[in-house]
């Protein structure tokens, strides 16, 4: 019986590659969205056209009760998931000084809020599964270094380390490995306004990253040769730390 994996933020960037690499690998996947419809819906066609099976949820991931309902019936429909790749959230960059309170609230909101808005309808039914699974979370490079004009998004990184840390003691006897990813500075929406050649200076490999080569870190992880690797945070970065 072939498993299925929940990917959200899937409409775009690092969660729509990390999806279609999950169905070229042999999973059928749910692919979340919030708000990309049009994207989703291509994603959902990569994934058919490889001959796996998929289909959309979507929700809010800072809206909790919203989350909730959605993967609930989603459970109720089609049974808990055998992994969850978290790939959601955003990014309002600004000087500290700068920020104002919504910067904070909602990028917090959607990537550390996310974290467990997400996770906490899913684990109880992925346990009853008995089956083992996979949970995989993106954090950054900001969330272990830090990052000029990004204190809020460093934060809620940060914040996803820790928790990724202790949720992956709780289901280890569980089989049930929870890890992260921690990308640098991948080539997507959210990095195209930055300043190229003063950023390609900040990477030893100097050249920006894909989003497939963080997937593919991801569907290792996700994958049977990574059922001994829990609590981990694997860096895919150039060589920037």
């Amino acid at each position: 019986m072939t498993e299925t994996i929940l990917v959200t933020g899937a409409s775009k960037g690092i969660g729509a590659a990390t999806a279609r690499r999950l169905a070229r690998d042999g999973f059928d996947i749910v692919v979340h969205y919030h708000s990309d419809e049009a994207g989703a819906l291509a994603v959902l066609d990569d994934i058919q056209a490889v001959g796996r099976e998929g289909r959309l949820i979507r929700f809010n991931t800072a809206d909790r009760v919203g989350t909730r309902v959605a993967l609930e019936a989603e459970i109720e429909a089609h049974g808990a998931p055998y992994g969850v790749v978290l790939s959601a959230g955003l990014t309002r960059d600004a000087a500290f000084p700068a920020l104002e309170d919504s910067d904070w609230d909602d990028v917090m909101g959607a990537n550390l809020d996310g974290f467990f808005n997400v996770l906490k309808p899913l684990v109880m039914p992925m346990v009853g599964r008995r089956k083992g699974g996979r949970i995989v979370a993106l954090t950054s490079i900001a969330g272990i270094s830090g990052n000029r004009g990004q204190v809020n998004y460093a934060a809620s990184k940060a914040g996803i380390i820790g928790a990724v840390k202790s949720l992956a003691i709780e289901l280890a006897k569980r089989k049930i490995t929870v890890n992260a990813v921690a990308p640098g500075i991948i080539e997507t929406q959210m990095t195209s306004t930055l300043p190229k050649e003063e950023i390609l200076g900040l990477i030893p490999m100097r050249r920006m990253g894909a989003p497939e080569e963080v997937a593919g870190a991801i569907s290792f992880l996700c994958g049977p040769d990574a059922g001994y690797i829990t609590r981990q945070v694997i860096s895919v970065n150039g060589g920037m730390l």
